[in-house]
């Protein structure tokens, strides 16, 4: 494959090593005989130590075959977390490191969390693009607030810690954005 055809979530071999690709920045040439760069940033998926590469448009990258399926959390304990996958019952575990980001959003009952399989391995999670959490600790609501800019942080149930508007009170049910980590909107 070459390096113009990279994309978010792609998963590559570079020096003998297993690679997903979080980040992908495309910079083009500001002249003619330039070449476009494409800057990938990514995770070593055995070892979770960070990777970052700049790659010329025409370069060859070896792809790795992967299987995308949807998975539902299981359980998390001192192993990991341990997902099954919804059509084949099929379970995998996941050590806590390889899912460093991930573990901020991962609750109970999460669905649309889809797996990246390799030789029936799993290599990574991708979540979906928000999440539904409870806030379990923040400040008490101010009678005079209103939905203006003014925000306060809120610790979720999974351990994240966001701002959010001053309205919004323990034990409220709201969106946060899986890539960002922010506030969008209660949960209806």
């Amino acid at each position: 494959m070459k390096a113009n055809e990279l994309k978010r979530g792609s998963i590559i071999s570079h020096n003998a090593n297993v690679v997903l690709i979080t980040q992908l920045h495309v910079q083009t040439a500001s002249s003619r005989s330039g070449n476009t760069l494409y800057k990938v940033k990514g995770n070593d998926v055995v070892s979770g130590q960070k990777f970052e590469q700049s790659y010329k448009g025409d370069d060859s990258v070896e792809s790795i075959e992967i299987d995308r399926r949807t998975v539902q959390l299981l359980f998390r304990d001192a192993d990991g977390c341990t997902f099954m996958d919804i059509e084949s019952y099929q379970q995998y575990t996941v050590a806590d490191e390889l899912l460093e980001d991930e573990l901020k959003y991962l609750s109970d009952g999460l669905e649309g969390i889809t797996a990246i399989i390799s030789d029936h391995q799993l290599l990574s999670v991708e979540l979906p693009s928000f999440v539904v959490l409870a806030i379990t600790e923040t400040s008490p609501t101010m009678k005079a607030a209103s939905s203006s800019a003014r925000t306060k942080p809120a610790t979720l149930s999974t351990g994240l810690v966001v701002q959010v508007p001053e309205y919004l009170a323990e034990g409220e049910i709201i969106k946060i954005n899986t890539e960002n980590g922010e506030f969008i909107s209660r949960a209806k």
